[in-house]
Formats: structure tokens, C-alpha cells, sequence
């Protein structure tokens, strides 16, 4: 059973940044591809950034140039940096495999940038 959570969502002022968490169980981080995705209200979950085992990290188009994202196998760990947040990227984050295995999804975490 693989558990994934995430964690430091926040509201932010346009502009701003916030760096997201997940730790999941198992040795998901270190084998499998993984990825951040997110959810905006009234739309469909998409893929933001996503990241191989060695390190090899690809972005959304939307994003590429404010997000960063990261894994530390150690501590089964990936990280989303972002910078230079906008409204737009209101949402539910949630981090899982890339692609996405629907028993693993986490309770996300909120993230909210407004003024």
C-alpha cells in the first residue's frame, strides 16, 4: 500500500512564492517516475511538472520558467518551488506517479493566490 502526502499549500499574494511537499511511501520516489498535478476549480486534474529517477525534470508550458520541481530518493521526497505565482494557479495540488496511478492519489494540498 502506498500512502502519499502533501503538504504546504498556503494562500499567497500574486507574485509570491510557496514550495510544496510530498512524501510517499515505499520506494516510489526512487524508481518511478513522478509528478505534480493540480486541480482548479471547475476543471480537470493536469500534469504541472513531472521528474525521472535521475533527476530529469520536464513543465508544463504554463509553468516552465516559475516551477521547480525536485526529489530527494532519501527521504522519499518531492518538491515543487514556486515562483511568480498568479491567480491561475489557484488549485488542489497533488503529487503521484507519472504517469498517475489513481490508487495513489493524496488529499492534496490547497494552494490559493490571491490579493
Amino acid at each position: 500500500q502506498v500512502h502519499v502526502v502533501e503538504s504546504g499549500g498556503g494562500l499567497v499574494q500574486p507574485g509570491g512564492s510557496l514550495t510544496l511537499s510530498c512524501v510517499a511511501s515505499g520506494n516510489i520516489v526512487r524508481i518511478l517516475r513522478m509528478g505534480w498535478y493540480r486541480q482548479a476549480p471547475g476543471k480537470q486534474r493536469e500534469v504541472v511538472a513531472r521528474v525521472t529517477p535521475g533527476g530529469i525534470a520536464e513543465y508544463a508550458e504554463f509553468v516552465q520558467g516559475r516551477f521547480t520541481i525536485s526529489r530527494d530518493k532519501a527521504n522519499n521526497t518531492v518538491t515543487l518551488q514556486m515562483n511568480s505565482l498568479i491567480v491561475e494557479d489557484t488549485g488542489v495540488y497533488y503529487c503521484n506517479t507519472y504517469p498517475s496511478n489513481n490508487a495513489w492519489w493524496g488529499q492534496g494540498t490547497q494552494v490559493t493566490v490571491s490579493s
